[in-house]
């Protein structure tokens, strides 16, 4: 994709700037005209304004920006393995015009100055949104509630609460947060891991743990804690989602919870999608994850719940940790991989190339859904006139394979090194101004 007229640079934003030929949604070609932010225009053989650049995106796929529900951004606290600066970095070169925070930072985003902090550094970065997620318990303890009500109306509109890393494994606390949430239609996404089913948990349970000698992590630990979970948010009329979901029977419990009327949402992440509990058989702590990598049948599973809409997004859950964290004997090592650079390409690998889902589904998936769920009106946008600029251009025709040496993101755990995945980002717009032209960040 190249521009085809005068009137940029590489740190300028066009008073205008025209995209010809892409594919909205991957369905017909349109030209699409952005102006002052706003999408001016969609149709067809569109004049480019006085001082327009414009831009050739023949073939290409156009989306709304992504937004992923599942980051951890470190800071404040972990600024070895990632800052709010590389991360975002890292998101806009992924296609992300959204992340939300994880708040498992030190301090733990439990108060209203913590997550007003990491927005005002998202805001100060100014590569994607960054929306803090605060913690439901003070501290991630699981003692008391944090202070939900005073994160909700701050600066931040806090509207998602995770202990991620740890879950919220008392039912009567679970309970009151749901309850509490619900004066303000937040939601609580739970991190579903049973901690003494999990007690010194490595990997799955499963033929493979039995043959390297390594703890098991049984899918039972995370299904009880979904079922029980869905049971209490009907029980209190609140909305619940679950985080990284990664079993077939989990996908089953959800799909059951949907068809009884539970407010309940699902994520999956991309490594997930692709790769099981195989990859642990070379020792390669890379692979460590919470949750684990799962079966060959677990796959499969979660890639027809994405299919069928019983999973309703996906979420990187991108965990950066520094190198000595990872580059150890695997029982000591970190859980964790890094995803934003790279969540697309398997996306389509797995999802779109297979014929499992349309561009306009992975819309849904990875844009409207997360953005709904979070109650975030500026993201996950229609690709029409009027709204905000938050878009993606993407190539969905070349591959390349993946080096972590060169990801924006200061954390080089990705579990797809060498691997060639498909696509590549040729344009993404935050608020109508380019983040990312052809894979490359833009320099401001």
């Amino acid at each position: 994709m190249t521009p085809t007229a005068a009137g940029s640079t590489a740190d300028t934003t066009p008073d205008a700037l025209l995209i010809r030929g892409a594919r909205p949604y991957g369905e017909e070609a349109a030209d699409v005209l952005v102006q002052d932010g706003l999408i001016a225009a969609v149709g067809h053989d569109l004049e480019a304004p006085d001082g327009a650049e414009v831009i050739d995106a023949e073939g290409c796929v156009l989306l709304p920006g992504l937004v992923d529900l599942h980051t951890h951004l470190r800071e404040p606290g972990g600024e070895e393995a990632e800052t709010v600066e590389t991360g975002t970095r890292a998101a806009a070169r992924g296609g992300f015009t959204a992340v939300h925070a994880m708040a498992n930072t030190t301090p733990v985003a439990d108060t209203a100055g913590v997550v007003e902090q990491v927005l005002q550094r998202g805001e100060d970065a100014a590569w994607c949104a960054v929306v803090p997620i605060g913690a439901v318990t003070v501290g991630l303890g699981g003692e008391r509630l944090a202070e939900l009500d005073a994160m909700a109306r701050s600066r931040a509109r806090v509207r998602v609460f995770s202990d991620d890393g740890k879950c919220v494994s008392d039912p009567v606390l679970m309970r009151r947060a749901l309850e509490y949430v619900k004066t303000f239609d937040g939601v609580i996404a739970q991190h579903a891991q049973d901690p003494r089913l999990t007690e010194g948990a490595q990997m799955h349970e499963g033929r493979v743990s039995a043959e390297l000698g390594l703890t098991g992590w049984p899918s039972v630990a995370e299904e009880s804690i979904i079922a029980r979970d869905v049971l209490l948010a009907e029980h209190v009329g609140s909305r619940l989602h679950v985080c990284h979901l990664s079993t077939a029977g989990s996908v089953e419990i959800i799909r059951w919870a949907k068809q009884r009327g539970v407010d309940v949402t699902a994520e999956v992440t991309p490594h997930h999608l692709l790769l099981t509990d195989d990859e642990a058989r070379g020792y390669d702590a890379v692979y460590k994850v919470n949750p684990p990598l799962r079966t060959r049948a677990d796959v499969e599973a979660v890639r027809a719940g994405l299919a069928d809409g019983t999973i309703d997004i996906v979420a990187t859950d991108h965990a950066p940790h520094p190198h000595d964290a990872k580059d150890r004997e695997w029982d000591t090592a970190a859980f964790g991989m890094t995803g934003l650079e790279t969540a697309l390409g398997i996306v389509q690998h797995t999802m779109v190339d297979t014929g499992a889902l349309t561009w306009r589904d992975v819309a849904r998936v990875l844009s409207e859904t997360p953005a709904r769920i979070a109650r975030d009106t500026d993201q996950g946008r229609p690709l029409e006139a009027g709204e905000v600029a938050n878009l993606l251009v993407w190539d969905p025709r070349p591959s390349a394979e993946v080096d972590p040496e060169a990801h924006a993101s200061r954390g080089r755990n990705s579990p797809v090194a060498g691997r060639s995945l498909p696509g590549a980002n040729r344009l993404t717009l935050l608020g109508g101004r380019p983040t990312v032209r052809d894979t490359q960040l833009v320099a401001r």
